[in-house]
C-alpha cells in the first residue's frame, strides 16, 4: 500500500471520527453542543485538523444533522420491516403507516438531542438522497410517501386526496413531537405521553379512510 493511500484513509477516518464525535455530542446537547474544538477533542487530534475536513463549525453540524437524520430512517425503516403483510394489503399498509409514526415518536423520545439536531438545519438536508439498492427513497419522508402510495394501492386512501397529503401528516406527527420534547407537553408522565401519541396517531389514520 502506498503512503498516499495510507494518508487518504487516514484523513477519512479523522473526518468520520469527527462525525462520530459530533453524533455524540449532540445525543447529549443538541445541536448547540456540536463544536469544532470540543469534537476534535474527543477524537485526539489536534484542533486544526478538524479544517482538513470542514471550513468550519457550521460544515461539521450540517455533517452531523444528516448523520442524525440517518439515524432517523434508520428506525423508521427497521419498524417497518417488522410489520407482516404483503403489499397492497389494507390491514398491513395500515400498520406500516402506523410504525412510521411511532418509530419517529419513539426516537424523538429516546433521542431529544439527535431528533433536534437533525432538523437544525434543513436547508443541508436532501430528504430524497437516501436511496437503497433498489432505488427506494428510504429517507423519513420518503418513507411515508411510499406507505401512503401503498395505501392508495389497497384502496384505503382515495387517489385524488393523495397528492400531498405527506406534509400535513408529517406537520402532526412532527409537531407533537416538538410539543411533547420542548414544549408545554414536555412535563407530562411517560404514560400520559404514550397515549397522546397513540392518540395522534389514530387521528392520522381515521383522517384518511
Amino acid at each position: 500500500m502506498t503512503p498516499e493511500v495510507t494518508r487518504r484513509r487516514a484523513r477519512g477516518a479523522v473526518r468520520d471520527g469527527l462525525v462520530a464525535a459530533g453524533l455524540e455530542l449532540a445525543r447529549t446537547g443538541g445541536p448547540e453542543a456540536v463544536l469544532l474544538r470540543e469534537a476534535t477533542r474527543l477524537v485526539g487530534v489536534v484542533p486544526n485538523a478538524a479544517y482538513r475536513h470542514f471550513a468550519d463549525r457550521d460544515e461539521l453540524l450540517a455533517a452531523v444533522c444528516a448523520a442524525a437524520m440517518r439515524e432517523l430512517s434508520d428506525r423508521m425503516a427497521a419498524g417497518v420491516a417488522r410489520v407482516r403483510g404483503k403489499h397492497g394489503d389494507a390491514a398491513a399498509a395500515g400498520r406500516r403507516l402506523g410504525a412510521i409514526g411511532s418509530a419517529y415518536l419513539e426516537f424523538a423520545r429516546e433521542e431529544p438531542g439527535l431528533f433536534a439536531t437533525a432538523f437544525a438545519v434543513p436547508q443541508q438536508h436532501e430528504y430524497a438522497a437516501a436511496l437503497d439498492g433498489t432505488g427506494r427513497d428510504l429517507s423519513p419522508l420518503g418513507q411515508l410517501r411510499a406507505v401512503l402510495d401503498e395505501l392508495v394501492v389497497a384502496g384505503v386512501l382515495e387517489p385524488g386526496r393523495r397528492d400531498g397529503i405527506e406534509y400535513p401528516i408529517w406537520s402532526t406527527v412532527h409537531g407533537f413531537a416538538v410539543l411533547a420534547g420542548q414544549g408545554p407537553l414536555r412535563d407530562v408522565p411517560d404514560t400520559t405521553r404514550r397515549r397522546f401519541e397513540q392518540l395522534t396517531l389514530a387521528f392520522i389514520a381515521g383522517g384518511l379512510t
